[in-house]
């Protein structure tokens, strides 16, 4: 459904925004992206995150406590949804279709295959981005009781992270330019969840760009800085949790 609302868009455009560069085949690799590490953080952990404030309502919570391994592997792993690999397989072939379209009829196109290995590593660091923000979010339930609104907040934030991050740049001399400019700035530099799909995409998508190299570098530290953020929360937050049998 979404494929078909942006090719409609694209029915009646060229290009994603003015002067941002983003064609039809360019947006859809970006598009395939956002599928394959949204699915695959919906698959793996989505699951486990919503279920985790009924372990602690229902006391649950303390048998995982008691098994000798790390309390939140344990608990971002019990399931597994494997209905989400159906996006993961649509949004993969999707991704090689724009690709092969954009080598064979774009001429000033080339991969290389350093690109090729470097895009799963940062569609890995996409996930931990995500996951981390997930995992954070559900460990506040041990202080909130029941965190019933996880999934829409989560959906809130990442919302964000499904369009390329010149859209929130404006067009010049727009007056309004700050508000997306701010929002830009604070979701990949705070909470980066602008660089959970952007910098796997651009890798592919815009191999060119001359800012792609900053962005490849900050992402690594921002997802080291996002998963020892989450941990630190989780475990802070397991500190005030109180066994159902205390």
């Amino acid at each position: 459904m979404n494929l078909g609302f942006y090719l409609l868009i694209f029915s009646y455009t060229d290009v994603i925004g003015v002067a941002t560069g983003w064609t039809q085949y360019e947006f859809f690799v970006f598009f395939a992206t956002v599928a394959i590490v949204n699915s695959l953080v919906q698959t793996f952990f989505m699951p486990n995150a919503q279920e985790f404030s009924e372990l602690i309502r229902t006391g649950n919570l303390d048998f995982a406590l008691l098994k000798p391994i790390d309390t939140q592997f344990l608990i971002s792993l019990q399931k597994v949804n494997w209905s989400g690999f159906g996006n993961t397989g649509f949004a993969i072939l999707l991704l090689f279709f724009s690709l092969w379209h954009l080598c064979y009829r774009q001429a000033d196109f080339s991969l290389h295959p350093i690109q090729l290995l470097l895009y799963p590593v940062y569609v890995l660091c996409g996930i931990i981005i995500l996951y981390s923000l997930m995992i954070a979010l559900s460990a506040t339930s041990i202080w909130l009781g029941r965190n019933q609104s996880l999934y829409n907040f989560w959906f809130y934030i990442t919302n964000f992270s499904r369009y390329p991050m010149e859209i929130y740049s404006g067009p010049a001399g727009d007056p309004r330019r700050w508000i997306g400019g701010s929002l830009r700035t604070f979701f990949s530099y705070v909470i980066p969840v602008l660089l959970a799909v952007n910098v796997p995409a651009r890798l592919l998508a815009k191999p060119l760009d001359p800012d792609n190299t900053w962005l490849a570098v900050y992402a690594i530290f921002g997802t080291i800085i996002s998963f020892l953020v989450s941990r630190m929360v989780f475990y802070q937050a397991l500190r005030g949790y109180r066994s159902a049998s205390s």
